[in-house]
C-alpha cells in the first residue's frame, strides 16, 4: 500500500512538471505557429514571383495570394484600385442611388394614384375642379380688363378734349397706369392658360398610368387566382387494381 502511494506521488510530480513546461513554452509555440501561418505570393513589375511572410511596403497595392503553411492558396487579394477606378466606382454608386431614388418616387406616386382614385370618372372630376379654379381667375381677369379698357377710353377722350393744360399730365399718368395694369392682366391670362395646359397633360398622364396599374393589378390577381385554383384541385386518384 505504501509503495503504491509513493508511485502515485511520483507520477503526479512528473505530470505537474510537464504541465509547467507546456505552459512556459506556449507563447513560443504560438509564435512559431503564427510565423508560418501566413505566406504571400506576389509578382513584381518585371514578372518575378516572390514569396514572403508579409507584403513589403512597395508591393502592398499589388495583387497577391495568401498561402497556408502547406502552400495551398486560401485567399486572393486584389490590387488596390487606382484613383480613376475609385472615381468610376463612386460615380457608378451615385448613379445607382439616383436610379433607386427615382424608382422609389415612381412607386410612391403609383401608390398614391391607386389610393386616390377608384375609377376614371374621379380623375376627370379632379381635373375639372383644377381647371375650374384657373378658369375663374381667367374670367375675373377678363372682366377687370374690360373695366380697364373702358377707363382707358374715357381717359383718352378727356385727353382729346382737355383745355386745361395742367390736367394733361394727370391724364397721361392715368393712361400709363392703365396700360401697365392691362399688360399685367394679359400676362396673367397667358400664365393661367399655360397652367391649364400643364394640368390637362398631367391628369391625362395620371389617367393613362392609372389604367396601366389597374390592368397590372387585375392580371396579377388573375394569376394568383389561377394558382390558388390549381392548388385546390385534388390530385387524381390512382386507378383501382383489378
Amino acid at each position: 500500500m505504501l509503495e503504491s502511494k509513493l508511485q502515485e506521488k511520483v507520477v503526479s510530480k512528473v505530470h505537474w512538471r510537464w504541465w509547467v513546461l507546456l505552459v512556459a513554452l506556449a507563447p513560443f509555440l504560438a509564435g512559431a505557429n503564427s510565423a508560418v501561418a501566413a505566406l504571400y505570393k506576389w509578382v513584381d513589375d518585371k514578372g518575378n514571383v516572390h514569396y514572403s511572410d508579409k507584403m513589403p511596403p512597395e508591393a502592398v497595392d499589388r495583387p497577391s495570394v495568401e498561402l497556408n503553411p502547406q502552400g495551398i492558396p486560401i485567399k486572393k487579394n486584389d490590387a488596390a484600385p487606382t484613383v480613376e477606378q475609385r472615381r468610376a466606382k463612386a460615380a457608378d454608386e451615385e448613379r445607382a442611388r439616383q436610379v433607386a431614388k427615382q424608382q422609389e418616387e415612381v412607386n410612391r406616386r403609383d401608390r398614391a394614384l391607386l389610393s386616390s382614385y377608384t375609377n376614371e370618372a374621379e380623375i376627370d372630376l379632379a381635373r375639372n375642379r383644377s381647371l375650374q379654379t384657373i378658369n375663374d381667375v381667367v374670367e375675373s381677369s377678363k372682366a377687370y380688363t374690360e373695366q380697364l379698357t373702358k377707363r382707358k377710353t374715357e381717359a383718352e377722350a378727356k385727353m382729346a378734349g382737355a383745355k386745361n393744360k395742367t390736367m394733361i399730365p394727370l391724364i397721361e399718368r392715368e393712361l400709363e397706369s392703365i396700360d401697365a395694369e392691362l399688360a399685367r392682366q394679359a400676362d396673367l391670362v397667358e400664365q393661367k392658360k399655360r397652367e391649364a395646359t400643364a394640368i390637362s397633360a398631367r391628369y391625362d398622364a395620371d389617367k393613362q398610368r392609372w389604367r396601366e396599374l389597374v390592368a397590372m393589378k387585375q392580371a396579377s390577381d388573375a394569376r394568383n387566382g389561377d394558382s390558388q385554383k390549381m392548388e385546390s384541385v385534388p390530385a387524381p386518384k390512382a386507378a383501382a387494381k383489378k
